[in-house]
């Protein structure tokens, strides 16, 4: 058995660009959860507001496999174990297992710790001693281990050796810089398991292009446990990508870490971190990549239509991927009733009605929508298909004014026109911080008297993608919105060249799906413009 240990929130969190809000972690702990992830690194206690923030809402989760993981260091050489503020910080999130890292090789001993190296090894088994005492198990990563292995092979172990005898349950041995080769890994691996008796852990980084490769190779060699990030997120070059490791270790080494269901969701939950991360997905990702298991004309399609094992390693579906032909680009259905199976399930992949959503949704992912991150929105499109729903109310159209004042101050007022459940149009305007708030400001004053569920609602996150750099200011963009009404979140989105139009539409589709949830309990009418 090997348990994954995903370090998206901390290590993925430091890559160029990528930046989690606390919502934004939250919603990734939720899918991580449901995908059987074992441990999940919520960031670096102490470090800063956010983090601090993010472990005290964090306690209140109900999980089923996973736990959440604070992150620090060894004690600083200048500070006792019981007056260590990094050591107190990682007690003080109340969580039950905490990783530290500490120096393996000697170099980072002398030179950035300024220590001596047999003082570095009193300093990793003091400080996990000392957590231990307190009733915590600990993950002790090796930080550099295959450089001081490299260095001095004899040193790395007795590192391994200090962490033990204070108390670790797991010893990860971290190819920090990412340069180290796979049979490079393997030694570590076998040197590190043939000296200490405790579980073996690897957290590789990809600085050579060896994070995933180096990562099933000491699995291979033994390892049962693997740290990584979803889309290879971290520093640099980047981490070993946990959407290429599962499946690789479960569909290719045969070893059930997660179970079968499990394992279809993870092209989603890529996808769902690439949004939140307010970054492009990488669509030519092993795996979960939309490209995966495209083909485009010639030998290579005629002969994936006679048998999918000529050109496909896996099938897609495992995955919750699917087959393209580019030509026709006919597949993708299954996909579909997986999402629905649940709310419509005496419906078929040729049923008319699951047809016609899923040619709704292909004209929809070519102007740019995604709806991996909006679900509240494809379960709108989902109804309409499905059940005629009919809306709340009619948008007639609304009109933004930005104006900025000699004292720099700028101003922004929406009106919108919309009708009514009385069959009236109301025509109202608002001032706002900026033209999103004043939209949201002028539909509530239009809608709350005859809804005052809306009441409820606010707007608590905000995106915004281009969609096409090479346009410039002219691209399409994607805005995703989040809005809460302090019970459950929901997430919707819209698209166009014109970023107001596209926030209007995402929140107009935030408005239909509270009262849509709310539906027994308010009055709709028919529309006569979608």
């Amino acid at each position: 058995m090997v348990e994954f240990y995903d370090t998206t929130l901390r290590d993925g969190s430091q890559a160029e660009g990528v930046a989690f809000s606390v919502e934004d972690k939250l919603i990734i702990i939720e899918v991580l959860d449901e995908l059987g992830i074992r441990y999940i690194e919520g960031g670096y206690p102490g470090s800063n507001p956010k983090d601090i923030e993010f472990f005290k809402r964090a306690k209140d989760m109900a999980l089923k496999t996973a736990t959440i993981v604070p992150f620090g260091s060894t004690r600083y050489p200048t500070y006792a174990p019981d007056a260590d503020p990094n050591l107190a910080a990682l007690l003080d999130t109340g969580a039950r297992t905490v990783t530290i890292f500490g120096k393996s090789w000697g170099l980072h001993a002398t030179d950035v710790l300024r220590v001596t190296t047999d003082e570095n090894l009193e300093l990793i088994e003091s400080s996990v001693k000392y957590l231990v005492e307190n009733g915590r198990e600990v993950i002790y990563d090796a930080e550099h281990f295959f450089d001081g292995y490299a260095d001095d092979s004899e040193y790395a172990v007795e590192t391994l050796r200090a962490a033990a005898a204070g108390g670790a349950k797991c010893l990860v041995l971290c190819d920090t810089n990412g340069g180290r080769l796979p049979l490079e890994i393997q030694q570590g691996v076998k040197a590190a398991m043939s000296a200490l008796p405790l579980p073996i852990g690897i957290h590789a980084h990809n600085d050579a292009g060896m994070g995933a490769a180096n990562s099933v190779l000491a699995v291979q060699a033994g390892a049962n446990h693997v740290q990584g990030t979803f889309n290879g997120y971290g520093e640099r070059c980047g981490n070993a990508n946990l959407a290429a490791i599962i499946p690789t270790i479960q569909l290719k080494l045969g070893i059930d870490c997660i179970s079968d269901e499990q394992l279809q969701g993870i092209t989603g939950v890529s996808r769902l971190i690439s949004e939140l991360a307010n970054l492009p997905h990488d669509e030519r990702q092993p795996y979960v990549g939309r490209s995966a298991f495209a083909h485009k004309g010639g030998l290579h399609t005629d002969a994936i239509r006679k048998n999918r094992l000529t050109y496909e390693h896996i099938v897609p579906e495992k995955v919750g991927n699917t087959q393209r032909i580019l030509v026709s680009d006919q597949a993708g259905r299954g996909t579909i009733m997986k999402k629905i199976e649940k709310e419509y399930p005496n419906y078929d992949k040729n049923s008319p009605q699951v047809l016609e959503l899923f040619n709704r949704l292909k004209e929809l992912e070519n102007e740019g929508y995604q709806y991996e991150a909006a679900e509240a929105s494809f379960e709108l499109l989902t109804r309409k298909v499905f059940n005629g729903y009919e809306s709340f109310f009619e948008r007639l159209g609304f009109r933004v004014i930005i104006e900025k004042f000699t004292d720099h101050s700028i101003r922004s007022e929406a009106t919108v026109k919309v009708t009514t459940p009385d069959g009236a149009t109301t025509h109202t305007a608002a001032d706002g911080d900026g033209p999103v708030n004043a939209l949201d400001t002028a539909l509530r004053k239009a809608l709350e008297q005859f809804y005052p569920a809306l009441q409820t609602v606010r707007l608590i996150d905000y995106k915004v993608r281009v969609l096409d750099t090479k346009a410039g200011t002219g691209s399409k963009v994607r805005v995703l919105i989040e809005a809460s009404d302090g019970e459950i979140n929901w997430r919707t989105v819209g698209v166009s060249e014109n970023i107001i139009s596209a926030s209007y539409e995402a929140l107009i589709d935030s408005f239909e799906y509270k009262l849509y949830k709310e539906e027994d309990s308010v009055k709709k009418i028919q529309p006569n413009v979608l």
